[in-house]
């Protein structure tokens, strides 16, 4: 019997950074990622963001890959978006995506992370952080 836990941050943006994510339609897109991540069998532990971006904590199983999981998760919600008429404009996430490996030692320090980006990006914008990102992981 196989058993896999592979903790993966990924972190991925709306197509060209728009600012599509306001706080009026941030935490229902976000509580619809969980939702379709526990349909599509994805072990979600957070989603969270702010007005262009998005992060996810989430634990590969034995049958899915990261670019998997980014598609499934990307996909769908953008989908779900534009059907729910959320957006004023066609909603689209960027292909690309940044993801790295988080041991379970870290997981708690990753989890809180996600989960105050709000106040977080208060003081950092995303382009900020993301060249941070860069640096510290190369």
């Amino acid at each position: 019997m196989s058993w896999v836990r592979v903790w993966i941050h990924m972190v991925f943006s709306t197509k060209s950074r728009e600012p599509f994510l306001t706080d009026g339609i941030r935490q229902k897109v976000f509580s619809h990622i969980m939702e379709n991540a526990k349909k599509k069998e994805i072990r979600l532990a957070i989603v969270n963001g702010y007005t262009d971006h998005a992060h996810c904590l989430l634990a590969l199983n034995k049958d899915i890959t990261v670019a998997k999981a980014a598609q499934l998760i990307k996909g769908e919600s953008a989908f779900w978006i534009n059907k729910q008429g959320l957006t004023n404009q066609k909603f689209m996430w960027q292909d690309d995506y940044w993801a790295v490996s988080v041991g379970e030692r870290d997981f708690k320090t990753v989890f809180d992370y996600i989960k105050n980006q709000e106040e977080h990006h208060r003081k950092k914008s995303f382009a900020e952080e993301y060249e941070s990102m860069l640096k510290q992981w190369g």
